[in-house]
């Protein structure tokens, strides 16, 4: 059996042989079922999705259908974990955006203490692993109300979403709203990612160098980098993360002190970058690479379990 963890940006499969990521955006022309041929020497596949969200599909259920119709394309007899904590063999509804919980299914007898942090490339889910009975049945919306979900993640946040202005003489410098640069620009700049980890499409379609990051954040204040100066567009990318550090901090604090849990363990792509300021441990140094495609791992690992 494999684990299918399909988001909007990123397929992630893991089998016998570890974790595979496929960047995968569903708003463009997709070779999801190309991509999943690659693993139909697979006897089935247990699959988690988030993906249903995407604005090319009218509806979630829409979504839900596309996706469905995809995997069982490939896989006649998968079967597609929901937020009601169970699998399902139909196109329900529950099985929307339950990527999150199946993470906490499988974690939470290892870690019952803990809060689990998970900073994907477009959010991050705060999730107490003590609570299995009050998550379950949780969408998106819910979360977003709770603050257990942060549409912020490591490479694809727009960065006029998160700070509207620096001041770096004492003015206030208004910035553009336009997708000119994004989380990914941020951390690299700021050194906290590889160009090789920046695996995502940039906003102008260029590459993921330095100089195109410059370039990139200079426009965030209509400008390029030799009008304004290297150290004004590093200020942008450095606010960005302040800002950023302090949402999440934020965020996390809260929900601990909610339910009580008195350790954090962090996932995804972005763990490093949480455990450095959450004092948190950071399972990718016990899970290596299945760190970055925890869902995916999860969600195998759940259907082994009734198999």
């Amino acid at each position: 059996m494999i684990g299918i963890d399909i988001g909007g940006a990123n397929l992630k499969v893991v089998d016998e042989h570890g974790a595979h990521i496929h960047y995968c955006p569903l708003w463009k022309e997709t070779s999801i079922k190309e991509i999943l041929q690659e693993y139909s020497s697979a006897d089935n596949a247990a699959v988690v999705m988030s993906g249903e969200l995407a604005d090319c599909f009218a509806s979630k259920q829409e979504g839900i259908n596309f996706l469905y119709d995809a995997v069982r394309n490939v896989f006649p007899n998968a079967k597609f974990y929901g937020i009601d904590g169970k699998f399902h063999t139909k196109p329900v509804s529950q099985i929307a955006a339950a990527n999150w919980l199946v993470m906490a299914d499988v974690l939470r007898f290892k870690y019952p203490d803990c809060l689990l942090v998970d900073m994907g490339s477009t959010t991050t889910d705060i999730v107490p692993l003590n609570a299995w009975e009050t998550l379950k049945g949780q969408t998106d919306f819910i979360r977003l109300k709770t603050g257990m979900l942060l549409y912020y993640g490591l490479l694809r946040t727009p960065v006029s979403s998160l700070i509207r202005r620096i001041n770096p003489d004492g003015n206030d410098i208004l910035l553009s709203t336009e997708y000119f640069a994004c989380s990914g620009d941020a951390h690299l700049l700021m050194e906290m990612i590889t160009s090789d980890m920046y695996s995502t499409a940039t906003p102008d379609s260029c590459s993921t160098s330095w100089n195109h990051c410059l370039r990139r954040m200079a426009r965030m204040v209509c400008a390029d980098v030799h009008e304004v100066g290297e150290d004004l567009v590093l200020q942008i990318a450095r606010e960005y993360v302040n800002e950023e550090n302090k949402l999440i901090t934020n965020a996390v604090s809260s929900i601990m002190k909610k339910y009580g849990c008195v350790r954090i363990i962090a996932v995804g792509i972005g763990s490093k970058f949480l455990a450095s300021y959450l004092n948190a441990h950071d399972l990718a140094s016990e899970m290596g690479t299945l760190s970055d495609a925890i869902p995916a791992w999860a969600v195998r690992e759940a259907g082994l379990r009734i198999v």
